[in-house]
């Protein structure tokens, strides 16, 4: 059920609409066995990184390398597929800095957390944009992207527990000291256009 916590309405007949709606709600609403769903995504992600990962470190993907973007995405996807049950703000399709955002509010992931991650999503679709827009892959040089995906992996390890295994080999310990203060999520919260931005985004990205 991954796939259904992007899943979203666009066009047709509104009935139509608030019926999917309605059944996306209630298949991200069951109460799933945490243990079982946690080593589902994990191993969907090994495969998605052994499948697209890059395998020497010279060069880093974006999306799929250990701290990529997809590192960002699976962890909210476990959140909102595991704790939909008893928190359903979580199944709104806000996108994926808005729905740290909640996690933190509801005391599943930490707020500096939240906050940096948040910051790395953003920093890596900019390069992703880039490449893209010079018709190059969504490769960059490790360094250009090592600050933005230490938050990231740190992300990762707070919501799986361990380090990924396969893909590129990134394994090095990751000692991440984050000083943020709640109130950068409080700034999070303020900014109207934040669910908006990142949709536009997700579109681009598809």
């Amino acid at each position: 059920h991954q796939a259904l916590t992007r899943a979203r309405f666009s066009a047709g007949d509104r009935a139509i609409g608030k019926g999917f709606e309605d059944i996306r709600n209630e298949v991200l609403c069951l109460r799933r066995e945490l243990d079982t769903l946690r080593a589902e995504v994990k191993a969907m992600r090994k495969k998605m990184s052994d499948a697209h990962g890059t395998k020497a470190g010279e060069l880093f993907d974006l999306k799929h390398d250990s701290g990529g973007l997809v590192d960002v995405e699976f962890p909210t996807q476990y959140l909102v597929l595991g704790h939909s049950h008893a928190h359903p703000e979580l199944t709104g399709n806000l996108g994926n800095i808005a729905l740290l955002r909640i996690a933190a509010e509801l005391d599943l992931i930490p707020f500096e957390l939240a906050a940096a991650c948040a910051d790395s999503y953003r920093e890596l679709r900019r390069l992703q944009h880039r490449q893209r827009l010079n018709d190059l892959q969504s490769r960059v040089p490790l360094e250009e992207a090592e600050a933005a995906r230490r938050p990231v992996i740190a992300l990762r390890r707070n919501v799986f527990g361990d380090e990924m295994k396969g893909g590129q080999a990134m394994s090095e310990e990751i000692e991440l000291k984050l000083a943020l203060p709640r109130s950068a999520l409080g700034a999070l919260r303020r900014d109207p256009l934040v669910a908006a931005a990142e949709k536009l985004g997700n579109a681009v990205a598809l």
